[in-house]
């Protein structure tokens, strides 16, 4: 694996295959969707309210635009992409159920990474405190705080009551990443999940190699134990 930083980014480099289509969500400069592009042939967009981030983006030849997220996704019809991305993003939305559900809308399949605010040292500081630990209160990029604090529990629930598939899920956790299982939620630094539509079992064949040694396994009959 890369940097802490970037666990997330190689998953979903790993998980998308040659010749996608793929919409970027909160792109930043770009850097994921360049090397899709240069590496597999993929056809990708992103969407940024960053000027500074598009001009990089642009100066990469990615096609871009410039948008709030959360008011843009209307625009596409439904499954006009392979792959919706929204990597570090969810937890600065004002309306994050509203934008995964249109990533469902407009994909056949999304890739989804956050900080999981279930972790035991976010629960036993605000406990302790009453304040969230300092690198759980602003976002991975540090412009933003967080609006709306996740945690892995929250994401299932929300995916079980959609109805949406869970075909892979991944966390950091002391420094490696690992498949996310029931007794590693409360020791997940951030999660990564990959979903499908209800009712649309495509995202498993569309989908690439996962991790880089392509170790991990599909967790959708692991995904009720999660839950409960």
């Amino acid at each position: 694996m890369t940097a802490r930083s970037r666990w997330d980014r190689e998953i979903i480099y790993g998980l998308i295959p040659p010749a996608a289509t793929v919409l970027d969500l909160g792109c930043g400069n770009g850097e994921l969707l360049s090397r899709l592009m240069a590496d597999k042939q993929v056809k990708g967009y992103g969407i940024d309210r960053d000027i500074t981030c598009i001009t990089r983006a642009v100066a990469r030849g990615v096609p871009i635009l410039h948008a709030d997220l959360e008011e843009s996704l209307a625009w596409f019809p439904d499954a006009f992409f392979d792959f919706v991305v929204l990597e570090q993003t969810l937890h600065v939305l004002r309306r994050p159920f509203l934008v995964l559900g249109e990533m469902l809308r407009i994909g056949r399949a999304a890739i989804v990474s956050f900080p999981n605010f279930a972790h035991w040292q976010v629960t036993s500081t605000l406990t302790r405190t009453g304040r969230l630990p300092s690198s759980f209160s602003r976002s991975r990029r540090g412009r933003e705080m967080n609006i709306y604090p996740l945690t892995a529990h929250d994401f299932l629930d929300w995916a079980r009551e959609r109805g949406a598939t869970v075909v892979q899920a991944f966390c950091l956790t002391g420094g490696s990443v690992l498949p996310l299982l029931p007794d590693r939620i409360t020791r997940a630094e951030e999660v990564l999940f990959l979903i499908a539509p209800a009712g649309d079992v495509r995202a498993g064949s569309v989908a690439g190699g996962g991790c880089p040694d392509d170790t991990t396994p599909r967790i959708d009959d692991a995904t009720p134990r999660i839950v409960d």
